[in-house]
């Protein structure tokens, strides 16, 4: 069954059809810094690095030590990660399946 997507609209597609043309990590980066200011992408960036976080069993407090967002962020995180569309659960198997997910020394 395909997914729903409520906010869908052509622009998005267009969008996500960009993004998924992008053929290699330096072509992204070029993309990205192209289309979002880089204090957008270091958010998502450090979204994605939450959602690993909490997946590895991390407090709020260690969270919020290495990535600097606010416990409201991770919250919101949390409920996406265990209640949303598995957008963070598929790309966190994926990484880790490709050996690409972050591995911090103290964890």
């Amino acid at each position: 069954m395909a997914y729903d997507v409520k906010w869908k609209d052509d622009f998005t597609e267009q969008l996500f059809e960009a993004i998924l043309a992008l053929e290699d990590k330096e072509e992204c980066y070029r993309f990205f810094e192209d289309i979002a200011t880089i204090g957008e992408i270091k958010t998502l960036a450090q979204r994605l690095e939450v959602a690993r976080m909490l997946r590895a069993g991390q407090t709020y407090d260690k969270i919020t030590e290495r990535t600097g967002v606010s416990t409201a962020t991770i919250s919101r995180v949390k409920k996406y990660l265990h209640y949303g569309s598995d957008g963070y659960k598929t790309i966190l198997e994926r990484l880790e399946k490709a050996g690409k997910l972050l591995q911090p020394e103290e964890e």
